[in-house]
């Protein structure tokens, strides 16, 4: 950013910046093997060291410094990462006091100054109608300069995201020299603004927003899927094509209802 463009301040940039997510990937799992097969790939794949790599090129990318990372796999499924951060980097002497004595091996906790990354797993399956979901719930709070919407990509593309549900809001004050207080320091109409063009292009998306609270929402779904990738244990091809098309309206309802927050009793035939 342009120097002569900055905001001046008077002191530190109390604004505290929070980006909010739910990720959900949707599968099809059509016996019960399929479905711990599925929890357990899920559980793999998501586990507390690789969430925790996640976080930290987060860190990398919105130009935070880590102070202290937590992390937890749980039994019998599911995993949390939180990660602290601060703004300005860190002196060694501070960071030798927050390490000591530090977290257990399979507990490891990470910290920012007044800002903190966090990440939480949800994997479930249903017998009733061979649907098994995966959900990531991710904060990204920051105070300061740096802004958690620089992660917005990132994020989306680092899980098999079929939907995103994704909340923004600025909240506290600063002030400038003057003494007027700050509410925002950039503008922004949309979270949709900061995504790339081929997320967008690739979404479904809508908007609710109440621009006076500062407070930005946006929801997302893919427009297309091909059933060969929401399949476990089996391939489209080894369906008859009633079966298909059965499998392909339950994903699509399951999508549909988590867009949508409510339950709908059945999907119109195409």
């Amino acid at each position: 950013m342009d120097n002569s463009k900055r905001l001046r301040l008077h002191g530190f940039n109390n604004l505290t910046k929070t980006l909010s997510f739910n990720i959900y990937d949707v599968c099809y799992t059509q016996t019960d093997a399929q479905q711990r097969e599925y929890i357990e790939y899920i559980d793999e794949a998501y586990n507390a060291e690789r969430l925790t790599q996640i976080l930290t090129d987060v860190s990398d990318i919105i130009g935070a410094n880590i102070l202290n990372v937590a992390r937890q796999d749980y039994d019998p499924q599911g995993a949390s990462v939180t990660i602290l951060i601060s703004e300005e980097p860190v002196a060694a002497e501070h960071l030798s006091n927050t390490e000591a004595p530090g977290p257990l091996p399979e507990s490891v906790v990470g910290h920012l100054d007044k800002s903190h990354l966090t990440v939480h797993t949800y994997p479930e399956s249903h017998p009733e109608n061979g649907i098994s979901t995966f959900r990531a719930d991710i904060d990204v709070s920051t105070c300061g300069r740096i802004s958690p919407l620089k992660a917005l990509n990132y994020l989306i593309h680092s899980f098999e995201s079929d939907i995103v549900i994704t909340d923004y809001r600025v909240r506290g004050f600063t002030r400038d020299v003057k003494g007027k207080k700050l509410y925002i320091d950039h503008k922004i109409n949309s979270i949709q603004n900061y995504l790339a063009k081929d997320t967008r292009e690739r979404y479904q998306m809508i908007d609710v927003n109440v621009f006076q609270e500062n407070l930005f929402h946006t929801k997302m779904m893919l427009k297309d899927f091909d059933l060969d990738n929401y399949l476990f244990g089996v391939r489209a091809e080894e369906l008859d094509e009633k079966e298909a098309k059965n499998v392909h309206r339950r994903l699509e309802q399951e999508m549909l209802e988590i867009f949508y927050g409510r339950n709908i009793n059945k999907v119109p035939k195409r």
